[in-house]
């Protein structure tokens, strides 16, 4: 049996939390988990809790029952799932610190293991491959399956990251096994975009610079911008991905202002720069080569504090 399973057993309510800003891989993690406990262990009442979670994920059984805003609770175990620190739960880190054990399953190498028990598979390509380990196969169902294969088709970036293994692969296998419309998946959930969606990305690529000789790309998107083309945080998914596809490019570099002189950092590269190291040093978190912080100053302050970080990553690694 497996930790996470033994731990579930001896609990009659578990609360389910992900990170701010949740992605393919937070929602579909949380979601797999949930549908699991509603089919293995429906005496248990397990409750999800994330923020603003995009709607092109609402094919996924349950979504409509995610809560978005807490209340006065407390649980008998809180299980975080793609989410490397406290601070990261947002406003439901409440479940978190009132919940009467706590389990934590991720796969971010900057993981602070914040939990009672930490569930840490730094070498897994997602959330949802580590999340499907602790899983009994034979309990896992179509819409469990669709919930896990979302979250590594988007943390994999359709499989071509590094973080990608055999086990990555014979997991999405077994996944596809289970009748889930694996390509309808793909096409919608990630490259899928709307006319505006693709009018952002458009004016981000149209004004990207390079610097560093062309081994460095960034673009920046200001509020004035997302309010002009009516795009939120979640219209901006795959504009970094693409910088990074760049040729020439080791790193890549997208910034979108989330408030006066604050802006959100992404940060892509190939294979010479460790940008997990340089997304910690400025209090963020995530993978060898997709990761990303915070940062306050203007645009021009954020890169010439990032560039300098990304120098020394490119002399050690010549």
């Amino acid at each position: 049996m497996s930790v996470l399973e033994s731990m579930v057993q001896e609990a009659a309510s578990v609360a389910i939390l992900g990170h701010i800003h949740p992605d393919g891989d937070c929602v579909g993690s949380t979601l797999g988990l949930w549908n699991y406990l509603r089919r293995e262990y429906p005496q248990i009442q397990a409750d999800v809790y994330l923020k603003d979670p995009s709607e092109k994920f609402a094919y996924l059984s349950g979504f409509n029952k995610i809560l978005r805003h807490g209340e006065e609770k407390e649980y008998d175990l809180c299980i975080c799932l793609d989410c490397g620190s406290e601070d990261r739960l947002g406003e439901f880190a409440c479940y978190f610190r009132n919940a009467k054990k706590s389990l934590c399953l991720d796969h971010h190498v900057t993981n602070t293991r914040f939990a009672q028990v930490n569930l840490v598979a730094d070498g897994a390509s997602s959330a949802c491959e580590a999340l499907y380990e602790q899983l009994r196969e034979e309990a896992v169902d179509k819409t469990v399956a669709e919930c896990l294969y979302t979250g590594i088709v988007h943390d994999t970036g359709v499989f071509k990251f590094s973080s990608t293994s055999s086990r990555t692969m014979e997991i999405a296998g077994k996944l596809m096994a289970k009748g889930i419309d694996f390509g309808e998946i793909i096409d919608g959930s990630f490259y899928r975009k709307t006319y505006v969606q693709n009018q952002i990305l458009g004016r981000a690529l149209l004004e990207s610079i390079t610097f560093m000789d062309g081994k460095c790309i960034f673009s920046a998107i200001k509020k004035k911008d997302m309010e002009f083309y009516g795009v939120t945080s979640k219209d901006l998914d795959g504009i970094i991905d693409q910088l990074r596809l760049t040729e020439g490019v080791e790193c890549a570099l997208f910034l979108y202002e989330t408030g006066p002189q604050e802006y959100k950092v992404s940060m892509r590269s190939q294979k010479q720069v460790d940008v997990s190291r340089i997304a910690a040093y400025f209090g963020g978190g995530g993978h060898v080569r997709a990761a990303g912080c915070t940062m306050s100053g203007s645009i021009h302050d954020v890169i010439n504090n990032l560039a300098g970080h990304i120098a020394k990553e490119l002399e050690a690694s010549s």
